[in-house]
C-alpha cells in the first residue's frame, strides 16, 4: 500500500462501548447546530479505528513571535531553488498518512492546512498565520480526534473538514464557527468536494454521501463503491462527479445525486495499477480528468472521462502523492515521493507531457499541493512536517 497502516491500541471496553452506542443510535432527520448529529450511514462492517491524536495545547496568543515548532514558523528564508524562489515553513504534527487530503487553497488566497486535531489558516498575501479551528472540542468527548481531509467552498467563506471518526464539519471561517456537525460516516473521511451549496464525501469504507448543510435533513443522495474513497472532486461545471479508490479505480458519476442509489453504476470506469489519490480534472479541457500513479506506479496519466480511454502518459520514475491544476497558467504540477521528493510542473497537450521545472527541498514525500488563486505561488507539505511556498 502506498500509505501508512496504524495498529492503535483500544481497550475492549472502550471498543465494544463505542460500537453499542452506534449500533443503538436513531436514524432521525437531522437538525441544524453546532453538536454532532447522529449518523446515518450503517455499514456493515461497524468497526472503527480510532487513530486520533493527542490533544494539541494553544498557549500563545494570536500575533506572538512563533518558535520552531510552532505552525507556519519560518525555517529557512527565502533562498533560490532551481530559480524559484522557496520559503520553508514549520508543519509540526502534520500526519504522515499518503490517503489524506489535508491542504487547500481558498479562491481568496487563505491556506488551511490541519496539523494534527486542528486547522491552522495562513494568508498567503501576507504571510502570515491568521487562526486555527479546532473541530474537536464538543460536550461529552474527552480527547481530540485527528482531521483527515479538508475542502473549500468555492466563494472561500466556508471550509468542510472530515475527521477520522466519520464527522463531516462545516465551519464559517470568517466568523470561526461550526456551522454543522454530522457524523456522515462510521469510518475515515477520506474526500470531500463542493458543488456549489451541495457538499460530497467519500469513507474509507468506499460510501459517497452528499449532504446539503442548510436542510434540517441534510442526506440528499448517496452510492458506494469497491475500495475505499481517496480523492474526490466535482468537475468545473459540476456535470460529474471523479471518485478515486484505494484499489486503482477512478469513477465517474454523474450529476443527478438525489435519493438513494447504492447501487446505480458509474458512467464510466477506468483502472490504474495503484491507488487514485492524486487526482484532478483540467480546468479549461471539458472531460479531461489527470491522475497519478503511487510507488507501484508512477505514471501521470490525462484521461477522457467519458470514454474512459487513456490520452497521454508519461513515467515519472517515483511515486505521486499530489496533483493540482494551475488554470490561469495552464500547467499541472506534481508532489513526489522517494526518490527525490520534488514537486514538478509539466505542460500539456493532447500527444505529450513536457517538465517545465522541478523543485526540490523537501526531505521526504510530498503530500499535499495547493495554488493560490493567481497561480504564481505553489504551496507544498510533506512527510518532513514542512510546508514551502515556491514563488514563481
Amino acid at each position: 500500500m502506498d500509505g501508512e497502516i496504524v495498529s492503535p491500541q483500544v481497550s475492549y471496553k472502550r471498543f465494544r462501548r463505542r460500537i453499542f452506542r452506534r449500533s443503538s443510535s436513531a436514524s432521525t432527520p437531522l437538525a441544524a447546530g453546532g453538536q454532532c448529529e447522529p449518523s446515518f450511514e450503517f455499514d456493515t462492517v461497524c468497526q472503527r479505528l480510532e487513530l486520533d491524536s493527542p490533544p494539541r495545547h494553544h498557549d500563545r496568543a494570536r500575533g506572538s513571535p512563533q518558535g520552531p515548532d510552532e505552525p507556519f514558523a519560518v525555517l529557512n528564508q527565502t533562498a533560490s531553488v532551481s530559480g524559484k524562489t522557496l520559503t520553508k515553513l514549520a508543519a509540526p504534527s502534520l500526519l504522515n498518512d499518503y490517503y489524506t487530503n489535508l491542504l487547500d487553497c481558498s479562491c481568496n488566497g487563505l491556506v488551511a492546512l490541519a496539523l494534527g486535531s486542528s486547522v491552522y489558516l495562513w494568508n498567503s498575501e501576507t504571510r502570515a498565520l491568521v487562526g486555527h479551528l479546532d473541530p474537536s472540542p464538543q460536550r461529552g468527548r474527552s480527547h481530540c480526534q485527528s482531521i483527515s481531509s479538508l475542502c473549500w467552498s468555492r466563494d472561500g467563506t466556508a471550509l468542510c473538514i472530515g475527521t477520522r471518526r466519520g464527522d463531516v464539519q462545516v465551519w464559517a471561517v470568517e466568523r470561526r464557527q461550526r456551522m454543522r456537525c454530522l457524523v456522515s460516516h462510521l469510518s475515515v473521511v477520506g474526500a470531500l468536494s463542493w458543488k456549489q451549496n451541495l457538499l460530497s464525501s467519500g469513507s474509507v469504507l468506499g460510501h459517497i454521501h452528499h449532504l446539503d448543510p442548510r436542510a434540517p435533513a441534510p442526506l440528499v443522495g448517496s452510492s458506494v463503491q469497491s475500495g475505499g474513497i481517496c480523492s474526490l472532486q466535482w468537475s468545473p461545471g459540476d456535470d460529474w462527479l471523479a471518485s478515486g479508490s484505494t484499489e486503482g479505480l477512478l469513477h465517474i458519476w454523474d450529476s443527478d445525486i438525489t435519493g438513494v442509489k447504492r447501487s446505480r453504476p458509474p458512467l464510466t470506469t477506468m483502472r490504474q495499477p495503484s491507488a487514485v489519490k492524486a487526482m484532478g480534472w483540467c480546468p479549461w479541457q471539458r472531460n479531461v480528468i489527470a491522475t497519478g500513479g503511487g510507488w507501484k506506479d508512477g505514471e501521470l496519466r490525462i484521461w477522457d472521462a467519458l470514454s474512459g480511454s487513456c490520452v497521454t502518459s508519461v513515467n515519472t520514475n517515483s511515486q505521486i502523492c499530489s496533483l493540482r491544476w494551475a488554470e490561469y497558467m495552464k500547467y499541472l504540477v506534481t508532489g513526489h515521493g522517494a526518490p527525490h521528493h520534488k514537486v514538478t510542473s509539466w505542460t500539456w497537450n493532447f500527444s505529450s507531457f513536457r517538465s517545465m521545472y522541478e523543485l526540490t527541498g523537501h526531505s521526504q514525500r510530498v503530500l499535499h499541493l495547493a495554488i493560490n488563486p493567481d497561480n504564481d505561488q505553489i504551496f507544498s507539505a510533506g512527510a518532513d512536517q514542512c510546508f514551502h511556498v515556491w514563488d514563481l
